[in-house]
């Protein structure tokens, strides 16, 4: 899986595989896409208003490992509000 964002359009995706066929966009909400292949096998994810959408604490992206409970905190767009 990866995860990438872009600031300067402030959109994210979460890719979970390469794409090795065509996929079709599904808009779900104004700020959510889904890339799916015909077989259903989802590719990825795209997040527009992605640093509201990812943000969790102090404007970061939070990413847990539940397992051994190591985290790493990833800083998106600066937010004025914060």
């Amino acid at each position: 899986m990866r995860l990438t964002y872009d600031p300067r359009y402030n959109i994210a995706y979460i890719r979970f595989r390469e794409k090795r066929a065509e996929v079709e966009s599904i808009r779900l909400s104004d700020e959510l896409v889904v890339d799916i292949a015909p077989d259903g096998t989802i590719y990825g994810i795209e997040l527009l208003n992605a640093n509201e959408q990812l943000q969790y604490e102090e404007g970061a992206l939070v990413v847990i490992n539940e397992a051994t409970g190591q985290q790493v905190k990833l800083l998106l767009a600066e937010n004025p509000a914060l």
